[in-house]
């Protein structure tokens, strides 16, 4: 079992750009993957409810079938433990994503924050480093937030 993951695990973040445009997406749908599980990780307690904000936004953006999303969100949560900084997952996410792609990239991430009602100063802090690295504006960055808190109806 291990192997396997280790092994989709190089499959998805082995992409580089003379490599199948199919690798390079799954690379991106990891990076993408592990920036939402890091916000579900950075509160002290487990929720379910993040864990299935997690899935949503995956979900949404990324035409995965359930295994994939599955295995997606496994490989990401390894992943998760050994990344020393958000860098290499932002810098992919920079070079595939526009502008409105990264935006709904953070509203995402704060739908994942806000999914179990509350919203930690760890969530926070995630979400706001990550923003800057993906050179979101702060108008947008508070926009994401704001839309992100109105739908879980806490406005």
């Amino acid at each position: 079992m291990l192997s396997a993951l280790q092994e989709l695990f190089e499959r998805f973040t082995a992409a580089s750009p003379g490599q199948e445009p199919h690798e390079r997406e799954h690379a991106l749908r990891l990076a993408a993957a592990v920036l939402l599980v890091e916000v579900m990780r950075s509160e002290p307690t487990f929720d379910p409810a993040e864990r299935a904000a997690v899935f949503a936004a995956l979900r949404s953006r990324f035409v995965l079938t359930e295994e994939e999303l599955g295995s997606l969100v496994e490989l990401a949560e390894a992943k998760v433990e050994s990344a020393n900084d958000y860098f290499q997952f932002t810098s992919r996410i920079n070079d595939h994503f526009g502008q409105p792609e990264k935006i709904a990239l953070v509203e995402s991430m704060w739908q994942v924050a806000y999914a179990d009602g509350v919203l930690d100063a760890n969530e926070n802090h995630v979400i706001a480093k990550v923003a800057e690295l993906l050179h979101v504006t702060h108008g947008e960055y508070i926009g994401a937030k704001l839309r992100a808190k109105q739908a879980a109806g806490l406005s």
